[in-house]
């Protein structure tokens, strides 16, 4: 994918599908995904819970995800934020010392976040493959590799988490109606094979949304802020 100078270097596009999609595997998507779901909880060592296939689309990883605890009585207690298995605070100390970003800790993140973004894009309908651990499939992901010394603040990963708190709290609001856009696009797959084009690109605005907010304070891979913007 080609970027342009004025384009953000974190962005994320789906394949509208060319074709009816799989009514069968629609109607059973939630069964489906949890062998996958359970793949990537594993690369969490310290989760405690296995991530929920709600949790996924509401969060949009972005590259975190929300989890949640059960309590003694077996409902969910609460939710928080977690950056999962993201090289992330190594990442922070190394900027913050060295201004240097490993280009491996740097590739681990990419594929990581292409990973869970496929879930993500599977668990919403958006397309009927199963999520591949390594081929892109039809989810195009694009992250530039940071030239940390002359493109990155030392010192503004330390803050991005807190300056991008607006970010949260639109994107939880949007991602409700996000959500609302998957059950709908559920009934309508389900009696007509065609996934309602305006919820088809509402779902993956929120998704290129919430890429963005996690490639400015989880990922660091930019000190550009994020944009408050569904489009591409």
């Amino acid at each position: 994918m080609t970027e342009t100078s004025t384009s953000y270097p974190v962005s994320v596009s789906v394949d509208y599908p060319d074709r009816p999609l799989d009514r069968l595997t629609t109607f059973f998507r939630p069964i489906l995904v949890i062998p996958i779901v359970i793949v990537y909880s594993l690369l969490n060592p310290s989760s405690e819970t296995p991530l929920r296939p709600s949790d996924l689309v509401t969060d949009a990883h972005a590259q975190f995800f929300s989890y949640a605890d059960y309590d003694s009585t077996g409902d969910w207690e609460h939710n928080h934020w977690d950056v999962g298995p993201l090289v992330m605070l190594p990442t922070i100390l190394m900027l913050l010392f060295r201004r240097k970003y490993p280009r491996w800790w740097f590739d681990w993140n990419v594929a990581l976040t292409r990973f869970g973004i496929r879930i993500v894009a599977y668990i919403a309908l958006l397309r009927d493959e199963y999520p591949s651990v390594e081929e892109e499939q039809s989810v195009h992901i694009a992250i530039e590799y940071p030239d940390a010394a002359s493109e990155l603040n030392r010192w503004l990963p330390l803050v991005k988490w807190l300056l991008a708190v607006p970010h949260y709290l639109v994107l939880l609001v949007m991602s409700v109606a996000a959500c609302l856009c998957v059950i709908f696009a559920w009934f309508a797959i389900i009696f007509t094979g065609t996934y309602p084009r305006a919820c088809f690109d509402f779902v993956v605005g929120i998704l290129r949304w919430w890429l963005r907010v996690s490639g400015y304070a989880f990922l660091l891979v930019t000190d550009r802020y994020p944009p408050f913007s569904l489009k591409a």
